[in-house]
């Protein structure tokens, strides 16, 4: 199954493209780079300069570049979850 708009959430995000729109943190607000790990809570994001990052999720609101170059906007509440448990959502729905 190919990204899309409506099952971003399911699959997995390591290496998106990610910018964070907003953050409780202002020095976070307006970070891009790529997401090179996931854990349940968090996003490890690598900033174009090589710097690494890790981010709760729970506290953003996020906006992923798909391989298309489609952009989607997503609240980090609704992918707090380990990645594969994720994936496995789609086979329950």
């Amino acid at each position: 199954m190919k990204h899309s708009r409506k099952n971003l959430i399911y699959h997995e995000l390591i290496g998106l493209r990610i910018r964070v729109l907003e953050y409780p943190d202002p020095s976070i607000a307006g970070l891009e780079g790529l997401v090179v790990d996931e854990t349940m809570k968090t996003l490890l994001i690598e900033k174009d300069n090589g710097r690494r990052i890790r981010i709760y999720k729970v506290h953003g609101v996020f906006e992923f570049m798909l391989p298309t170059g489609e952009k989607v906007i997503i609240r980090g509440a609704r992918i707090l979850a380990r990645p594969e448990e994720r994936l496995k959502k789609i086979r329950k729905r």
